[in-house]
C-alpha cells in the first residue's frame, strides 16, 4: 500500500519540485536585476518619507553592513513583486493537468487578474496608504523630538507594507480558486460576510499600523474585492454546473 502511494505521488512530487525551482530561479534573477538598481529603487521608496515632514532630510544607519543588507532585502522584496506573474503561472502549470480544457482557459484568465490585482494593491499602498501613514507617524516630530529613521528598518517597512497590500488585494483570486476546487461555494461567503468583514477590518488596522484613515482607505476597497469575489465565485460555479 505504501509503495503504491509513493508511486502515485512521485510524478506530482517531481512536477512540484520543477515548478518550485523555476519560481526560485525567477525570484533570484529578479532580485539580482533589482539589486543593480537598488540605489534608485531605494530613492523612490525614501521620497515619501522625506515629503512627510519638513524636519526630514536624511536617513541614518548605525552599523557598517546595514546599508548593504537594507539594499539586499529591498531587492529581494522587489524581486518577489516582479516575479509574481511567474509564480502564478507556475502554480497554474502545476494544477492544469487536472483541469478540463475550458477550465485551463479560465485559469489563464485568473492568472492575469490575479497579477493585475496584486500590482494594483502594491501601487495603492505606495501612492495612497504609505504617504498618509508616514505623515501620521511624522506628526509626532517636534524641535525637541527629532526623528532619526534607520535606513534598513524604513526600507523594510515600506517594501513589506506594499507587498502585504498587494497580497491583500488577492482576495477575489483566492475566493475563486477555493470555489473552483470545490472547497466552498459562493453561498458560504455570503452567509459568513459579517465575519469576513470583521477580519478585513482587523487586517486593515494591522497593515496600516493603527492609522484610522489608512485603515478606512484599505478596508473599503477590500470590502469591494470581497463582494467581487462572491460574484465571480458564483458565476464560475454556475458555468461549471452548466458544462457538466
Amino acid at each position: 500500500m505504501l509503495s503504491r502511494s509513493l508511486e502515485y505521488f512521485a510524478p506530482h512530487h517531481q512536477e512540484l519540485r520543477k515548478r518550485l525551482i523555476r519560481i526560485f530561479i525567477s525570484i533570484a534573477m529578479a532580485t539580482g536585476v533589482s539589486y543593480l538598481f537598488s540605489k534608485q529603487i531605494a530613492a523612490v521608496f525614501i521620497e515619501p518619507l522625506l515629503s512627510a515632514s519638513p524636519m526630514m532630510d536624511k536617513l541614518v544607519y548605525t552599523n557598517l553592513p546595514e546599508a548593504f543588507m537594507a539594499y539586499l532585502k529591498l531587492s529581494l522584496l522587489v524581486g518577489i513583486v516582479f516575479s509574481f506573474p511567474v509564480i502564478l503561472y507556475q502554480i497554474w502549470m502545476f494544477i492544469s493537468p487536472g483541469l478540463r480544457k475550458n477550465e485551463k482557459k479560465l485559469a489563464r484568465t485568473v492568472v492575469f487578474w490575479g497579477t493585475l490585482l496584486f500590482l494594483i494593491g502594491v501601487l495603492f499602498a505606495f501612492y495612497a496608504i504609505l504617504p498618509r501613514m508616514l505623515t501620521y507617524f511624522m506628526s509626532y516630530a517636534r524641535p525637541e523630538l527629532e526623528p532619526l529613521p534607520k535606513l534598513g528598518l524604513y526600507l523594510t517597512f515600506a517594501a513589506r507594507t506594499s507587498l502585504a497590500f498587494g497580497l491583500s488585494f488577492e482576495i477575489p483570486f483566492l475566493m475563486v480558486m477555493a470555489g473552483k476546487t470545490g472547497l466552498v461555494q459562493a453561498a458560504y461567503f455570503r452567509s459568513k460576510r459579517l465575519y469576513f468583514y470583521g477580519a478585513i477590518v482587523v487586517l486593515a488596522f494591522l497593515l496600516s499600523a493603527g492609522d484610522l484613515m489608512a485603515t478606512i482607505l484599505l478596508a473599503i476597497p477590500l470590502f469591494g474585492l470581497y463582494e467581487a469575489g462572491i460574484f465571480l465565485t458564483a458565476m464560475f460555479g454556475r458555468k461549471k454546473v452548466t458544462s457538466a
